[in-house]
């Protein structure tokens, strides 16, 4: 496994305001690997950054930094356990657009504005699985174990790993500073951290998921918020 690859449980966050991190609707809690941190909190582990971290729970790396009390250049220890989740305090930053007014109680707030990316198809296959806000936090294509699964735009793999249960075997990629994407429920895995991709490069062997089923689940996420990929790729 590649370091920095064992992250912790994600938890189910709150409002539909707040930062959504990675496995929130993959449908239940996922055991602490480490075992005695608190849901929201993550214990670093060799080889982790706050720009790891911040990459693999969808959060600001200033974020972060912010709820630790710590600046954002700093370095972190094998050991130490950091607030992944927002405290309930927290206010979205300033850099993030406010919405223009609360929504009523009971009432849904509008999903985030797409990224202006142009997104390619990392598999052909049929959509076993649509989005849905607050559930399904991305979609579900089938296909064949073991056929290639493809960037979807170019950018850095961000994270390559299995620490994140919920979706086996997974590589997040950055786009640019808000927009990142990831495929979940591969096989083997072709790239590493750090990585440059193009779009199209295979970045994955598709595998199966809990149900023994040959898909993956891919995911689009701007400044940290699920978005529908289907609008975002090619009819």
């Amino acid at each position: 496994m590649a370091a920095g690859a064992a992250l912790a449980a994600l938890t189910l966050l709150m409002s539909a305001c707040t930062i959504t991190p990675w496995g929130e609707t993959a449908g239940r809690p996922v055991p602490l690997s480490t075992g005695g941190v608190p849901a929201g909190y993550y214990r670093v582990n060799p080889g982790d950054t706050l720009a790891r971290v911040a990459a693999a729970f969808g959060q600001r790396v200033q974020d972060i930094a912010s709820w630790n009390q710590l600046p954002p250049s700093a370095s972190v220890v094998p050991g130490q356990v950091l607030r992944v989740a927002p405290p309930p305090s927290f206010a979205p930053s300033a850099q993030q657009p406010p919405s223009s007014a609360p929504a009523a109680a009971g009432v849904a707030m509008p999903v985030p504005v797409p990224p202006s990316l142009t997104l390619a198809w990392p598999v052909y296959g049929p959509l076993l699985q649509k989005f849905v806000p607050g559930k399904a936090s991305g979609i579900v294509i089938g296909g064949v174990a073991g056929e290639p699964v493809k960037a979807a735009a170019a950018g850095r793999v961000v994270y390559a790993g299995t620490g994140i249960e919920a979706y086996g075997p997974l590589v997040i990629i950055k786009h640019n500073d808000s927009v990142v994407t990831a495929y979940g429920h591969n096989g083997k895995l072709l790239v590493k951290e750090d990585e440059a991709v193009t779009q199209g490069q295979p970045i994955a062997e598709m595998g199966v998921d809990t149900h023994g089923v040959a898909s993956v689940q891919f995911e689009v996420r701007s400044n940290g918020k699920p978005v529908d990929p289907l609008p975002l790729l090619p009819r």
